[in-house]
């Protein structure tokens, strides 16, 4: 693996599987800046050297151990709603495989976050409503 910088954004780059490691603090800012998701959209996932072949998709689900602590990182949707399936160390960062970062950029993007936003506070309006019929129906069995 090999630095890179992308903006204002350290990456390390994986020669072998193209895939991209970045630092939680770097990530968040990455999720944050939209001139920084400027960058990495520009900064096209087609932009290989010539006559270099993009590696085979993977055949299978790979947990993968963090970089800096070696724990085994967590799979999970990035923002709960995008489809793109991101490695996580909670304390270190985040592993993307080939194309992903471009994927959670534009996922931010295209509005992303804050359709996750309104399906959350949906699911938790539906959850007060449940609470307060169960509540209601509780008192009326005391009565």
């Amino acid at each position: 693996m090999h630095w890179i910088r992308v903006g204002e954004v350290d990456l390390l780059e994986c020669a072998e599987c193209d895939g991209t490691w970045i630092e939680t603090a770097a990530f968040e800012r990455l999720c944050t800046q939209r001139e920084q998701q400027a960058v990495i959209v520009q900064a096209s996932p087609a932009s290989r050297p010539s006559g270099a072949s993009p590696p085979a998709a993977p055949d299978r689900v790979r947990y993968r151990p963090c970089p800096k602590c070696g724990k085994m990182m967590n799979r999970q949707n990035f923002g709960r709603l995008s489809g793109t399936i991101v490695d996580t160390c909670s304390g270190h960062g985040t592993f993307l495989d080939r194309g992903e970062l471009h994927r959670v950029v534009r996922f931010i993007l295209d509005g992303g976050f804050e359709r996750m936003r309104r399906a959350e506070l949906l699911r938790l309006q539906e959850e007060q409503r449940r609470l307060r019929e169960l509540e209601l129906h509780l008192s009326r069995r005391r009565d």
